[in-house]
């Protein structure tokens, strides 16, 4: 099964994952959701609340959300595709979740980060990511906005595996 591409998203409201979904369709890739041990309420994404789940987690660099499910074996993909909205200017804590515990098996493979915002750029995600998973190969991410297309997606895809 080498050589094969894996689409793995965070999505706090199912923006992302439709994203993650028309890519993985694109491609021809597996598709994983990483689902959160406790799942996000309305009240924990408030990023007005200086309180709420959401905002304590992204104002501490070393928070670490659970991860419920377990992702397949990396050891069968060349590609990961990861996928997230943005917040306060960067990926989701739970993404460094997902990176910094699969650091080894993410070894010697390309990521391929991508994120849905309604305005914000990727900010230093690209940066965070090869942080996390420094004997990977991490690409430069691009933002998308929830109506893209799959032609686009798939056009972006093979460009930024290049």
């Amino acid at each position: 099964m080498k050589n094969q591409a894996l689409v793995v998203c965070f999505s706090a409201t199912g923006t992302t994952k439709g994203v993650a979904q028309r890519l993985a369709a694109a491609i021809g890739a597996e598709f994983v959701e990483i689902v959160p041990a406790k799942p996000y309420t309305a009240d924990d994404l408030d990023w007005r609340d200086k309180k709420s789940r959401s905002s304590v987690e992204m104002a501490d660099r070393k928070s670490r959300p659970a991860i419920a499910n377990a992702v397949p074996n990396l050891a069968d993909y060349t590609t990961v595709f990861v996928g997230f909205p943005i917040w306060w200017y960067r990926e989701p804590s739970i993404i460094d979740t997902f990176v910094e515990s699969n650091a080894e098996a993410l070894a010697g493979k390309t990521i391929v980060p991508f994120a849905t915002s309604g305005g914000s750029g990727m900010g230093d995600s690209t940066a965070n990511l090869q942080a996390l998973a420094p004997k990977a190969k991490v690409t430069e991410g691009r933002r998308f906005g929830a109506s893209v297309d799959a032609d686009t997606l798939k056009a972006w895809a093979a460009d930024a595996t290049k």
